[in-house]
C-alpha cells in the first residue's frame, strides 16, 4: 500500500450522501453541511461555487468537477450574485433560509432534487462523512476549493455516477460508494499530479526509488521496531543517504514520519473501537500503554484516554 492508497483507506464511503442536483435559473443553494469533503460534477449547464471567506467564485461547466472541503460553508448558484433560496444542513437537511422544510416540495425522484424536473443544470453531488486522524492528513493536503476542468482529466466514471445514482436497485448504496470512491481517487491523483502542483511532501517522494519504498514500509509496517539504519537496510541505500533524501522530500526525518503516522492509527482505533490503549499501542509500534501515552502527551497535548473521551489538546 503506498500513501495515498493509505490514506484514502480512512475516507472510503460507507452510505455517502450522493444526489442529482436539477436546477432552472435563478437559483442558489448555501451549503452548511459542515461535511469534511463534498465531490460535485456537472453533467449539463453551469454551476458556480462561491466560497464564504473572500474565495475567488468558480465555475463549473459540462465535465468539470470541483471537490469543496469543509466545514466552511460555501454556495452553488446559478450565477455569483444570486442571493440563497435554500439551504443545506447538516446531514443533507433542506429548508428554506426562514427554516421552512424544502425535502418534499424539491423532490423529483430517486436521490434527484431541484427546482424543475427539466432544469438546464445538472450536478452530481457525492459528500463524505469521515473524521478520523488518517483522513484529516489527506484534507490538510487538500485546498479549501479544488477545481478540475473537463480537459485537465481523464476519467470515465462521470457518466456511471450519473446512470446509477438514480437507480434504486439492491446493493445500489454500495455500488454508489464505490463508484465515489473510484471518482475521489482519480481527481486527487490528477490534482497532485498536475505541472506545478503544490503536492504535499509525501506524494511527490514516491517517486524516488529510495524514499518512495521508505514510505511504503513505514505505511504497511507500522508496528515493525524501525530505525533509520533497519530502514535504509530494507531500502538497499545508505542510511545517511536515507536520511538526507527522505528530510529533503518528505519535509520531515523518517521517524518523525512514522511517529506521526502512528498516533494518526492510534487515534483514529482509540475513537473508533473499544480497543484498550495496551493493544492500540503495540498494534501500531509501542511497547505498551506507557509508551504510547508518553508520545500521545508530546505530540497531541492529551493522553490517549483523554483523546479516546474527546478531550481536545490545550491551545485547540
Amino acid at each position: 500500500m503506498d500513501v495515498l492508497a493509505g490514506l484514502l483507506d480512512g475516507p472510503r464511503a460507507r452510505g455517502a450522501f450522493l444526489l442529482r442536483m436539477v436546477m432552472e435559473p435563478p437559483w442558489s443553494v448555501r451549503i452548511e453541511d459542515r461535511a469534511p469533503l463534498c465531490l460535485m460534477c456537472v453533467t449539463r449547464g453551469e454551476a458556480w461555487i462561491v466560497p464564504d471567506g473572500g474565495g475567488d467564485p468558480v465555475l463549473l461547466r459540462p465535465g468539470d468537477v470541483a471537490i469543496a472541503r469543509g466545514p466552511e460553508p460555501y454556495l452553488t448558484a446559478d450565477s455569483p450574485g444570486t442571493a440563497p433560496r435554500a439551504l443545506i444542513g447538516p446531514g443533507g437537511v433542506c429548508r428554506t433560509l426562514e427554516g421552512e422544510p424544502l425535502a418534499q416540495s424539491m423532490h423529483l425522484g430517486v436521490r434527484t432534487w431541484g427546482n424543475a424536473p427539466d432544469g438546464g443544470t445538472t450536478v452530481l453531488i457525492g459528500t463524505y462523512q469521515m473524521d478520523g486522524e488518517v483522513s484529516r492528513r489527506l484534507l490538510d493536503a487538500l485546498p479549501p476549493l479544488l477545481h478540475l476542468p473537463a480537459d485537465a482529466w481523464n476519467c470515465p466514471l462521470m457518466p456511471v455516477l450519473d446512470d446509477e445514482i438514480s437507480r434504486d436497485e439492491p446493493g445500489q448504496s454500495v455500488v454508489l460508494d464505490r463508484v465515489l470512491d473510484l471518482m475521489l481517487i482519480a481527481v486527487l491523483r490528477t490534482w497532485f499530479a498536475r505541472p506545478g502542483a503544490a503536492a504535499p511532501g509525501w506524494y511527490r517522494a514516491m517517486a524516488d526509488p529510495a524514499v518512495g519504498n521508505a514510505l511504503r514500509l513505514l505505511q504497511n509496517e507500522p508496528a515493525r521496531p524501525w530505525t533509520v539504519a533497519s530502514l535504509a537496510i530494507a531500502c538497499g541505500v545508505s542510511r545517511a543517504g536515507l536520511a538526507r533524501r527522505f528530510t529533503e522530500l518528505v519535509g520531515e526525518p523518517p521517524m518523525a514520519y512514522l511517529t506521526g503516522w502512528r498516533l494518526a492509527l492510534a487515534g483514529d482505533l482509540l475513537r473508533g473501537t473499544d480497543a484498550t490503549v495496551e493493544s492500540v499501542a503495540r498494534k501500531v509500534g509501542y511497547s505498551g500503554s506507557f509508551a504510547l501515552s508518553a508520545a500521545f502527551k508530546r505530540v497531541r497535548g492529551v493522553s490517549p484516554q483523554e483523546y479516546r473521551s474527546g478531550a481536545l489538546p490545550v491551545g485547540s
